[in-house]
């Protein structure tokens, strides 16, 4: 089947020797830019979706490298025919095995997640023929495929619709993520031979690692110096932090509990990232009253030690 090819770098808008941390970082300004929390477009919503799509091929090696090997003859929106071997779009390989007749498979799209392109490229051959051995039909075995869901539904939980496409026609089912799915997760689809493996799309404010959320919050120099309080967001709503005195950049400060929820046991907990922001341009006033702290603060380290100091 022909597709449209797609140019993964040109959607992140980074050159194909770019490092993972040029991906990641490009991906992030993206993804705050279409995300659908921001950007209520039709057209955002598409690119974000695009620019999902990009990351979750660039930024695993093994992906990036086959997608790599179709090399930079291939430019966005030509049309594509995947070569011999590189998968299907999850549809199944009817066969005919021992006794039996010809096997059908079943095709599975998780709501328009990723594009044609990349379920050609990358998508899992799903279908099993039935088969027998010594006249004793072959009971077909679950098969897996990946499904990628926000953070806010990992989260908070969620119900998604499926389209399973089988010999006897499609059907559509709704699917409930539970509240506190993580990567790696997977729900089984009962009676369909599916399990469902879940990953978790990246989110362009938190960083998601087991299920602790990391965020970074930016402070003013004053508020770093002499300690402050100050309101920041999580996944289910905004909390005041009191910020100590003398915070250094990059410092982390824990809100336990505000991370991602487990189904069993305790949740993750919420870090938050102190980061100083300096001001690019500063008023008159602003000028002067740095230029006093700057001669007070040498003032200080020029003053001898006091009586009693080693």
């Amino acid at each position: 089947m022909a597709v449209k090819f797609e140019d993964y770098y040109q959607t992140l808008g980074v050159k194909r020797e770019a490092s993972q941390d040029d991906i990641q970082r490009a991906f992030r300004k993206l993804a705050r830019k279409y995300h659908p929390d921001v950007n209520k477009t039709d057209d955002g919503s598409a690119k974000f979706k695009q620019v999902n799509e990009a990351y979750e091929v660039l930024k695993d090696p093994e992906k990036r490298s086959r997608y790599d090997t179709l090399g930079e003859n291939w430019k966005s929106g030509q049309e594509f025919r995947p070569p011999p071997g590189w998968g299907g779009q999850f549809r199944g390989a009817g066969g005919t095995g021992g006794q039996g007749g010809p096997g059908g498979g079943f095709s599975f799209e998780a709501g328009g997640q990723f594009s044609d392109f990349f379920e050609a490229m990358f998508g899992q051959t799903m279908g099993q023929g039935p088969g027998q051995a010594g006249g004793v039909p072959r009971q077909p075995q679950p098969q897996e495929s990946p499904i990628t869901i926000s953070l806010h539904d990992a989260f908070h939980g969620s119900t998604r619709q499926l389209n399973l496409q089988g010999p006897a026609g499609s059907k559509t089912l709704e699917v409930k993520i539970p509240k506190g799915t993580a990567s790696g997760s997977k729900i089984r689809l009962a009676g369909e031979g599916v399990i469902l493996k879940i990953t978790v799309a990246p989110h362009p404010d938190y960083m998601l690692t087991g299920r602790d959320l990391t965020t970074d919050v930016k402070l003013a120099p004053w508020q770093a110096a002499l300690g402050d309080q100050i309101d920041v967001e999580t996944m289910d709503g905004a909390v005041t932090l009191n910020v100590p005195a003398g915070t250094n950049a990059g410092q982390k400060l824990r809100l336990k509990g505000k991370g991602l929820p487990s189904p069993k046991g305790s949740a993750g907990d919420l870090y938050v990232r102190l980061m100083i922001a300096i001001p690019k341009e500063l008023s008159e006033r602003e000028r002067e009253l740095y230029g006093q702290l700057k001669q007070a603060s040498e003032d200080a380290s020029e003053e001898p030690p006091s009586e009693g100091d080693t």
